[in-house]
């Protein structure tokens, strides 16, 4: 029998941690394991082989240019593990996703920026934060993105209020809402490292969105 890959999952470290549990239970149900991965969980040592840097709090402003006087809920300690898992995996070739703030994470570890406030900027799209698959995304229709989810357009839901400004060296933006703001990056030169702003792990029920984790158990087999 196949050995399962191992997926580290970096996040908050707090005991109960919906985001963990669901993307766990996301990651069994396409046939990986989960590695917790946070400053509160140290990692095992045991190879892994794709990570998935998960959704939280703001990232640090003094990471991309932004307004360091502006009122955030950052976590400085977390910013650091997490951007040094980033660089390690980039380093090693090993399969990223990123949820949320992870997409920013990775966007802003090569070089890319950040909206530091989208709430202003909304028109056609509800600032309600909500678990639902409530917003509508439309995805290039020549992207990696929409071959793996076999859309070309989603509903997703959304709880951010930052997102991406500028995609970092080697990134392209694959995805926006109905504000035209990016909902989705991947590599440009086909490595296998995708960020969503979405919550996919609260919508595995959903063959478009469990197919994300089944990609990355993919690439990493």
């Amino acid at each position: 029998m196949a050995e399962r890959p191992r997926v580290g999952v970096t996040g908050n470290p707090r005991r109960w941690s919906p985001s963990w549990w669901s993307t766990r239970w996301a990651l069994r149900l396409v046939g990986a394991d989960a590695e917790r991965i946070s400053v509160a969980h140290a990692p095992s040592g045991m190879p892994l082989s794709a990570l998935i840097i998960g959704g939280g709090d703001d990232v640090g402003p003094e990471h991309y240019g932004g307004d360091i006087a502006a009122k955030v809920r950052s976590d400085p300690a977390r910013d650091k593990l997490e951007m040094r898992w980033i660089e390690q995996a980039l380093e090693q070739g090993i399969p990223l996703l990123g949820i949320c703030r992870g997409a920013q994470l990775i966007n802003v570890v090569l070089g890319g920026n950040l909206h530091q406030d989208i709430r202003p900027m909304r028109v056609r799209t509800y600032n309600r934060p909500g678990l639902l698959p409530t917003k509508q995304v439309q995805v290039d229709g020549h992207s990696h993105l929409s071959r793996v989810c076999a859309r070309h357009r989603l509903r997703v839901n959304s709880l951010h209020h930052q997102a991406v400004r500028d995609p970092g060296e080697g990134l392209r933006a694959v995805a926006w809402d109905l504000d035209n703001i990016v909902q989705a990056v991947e590599a440009e030169d086909g490595r296998p490292i995708i960020g969503v702003q979405w919550h996919p792990e609260y919508l595995f029920y959903l063959p478009a969105q469990l197919a994300l984790f089944r990609w990355l158990t993919r690439v990493a087999s």
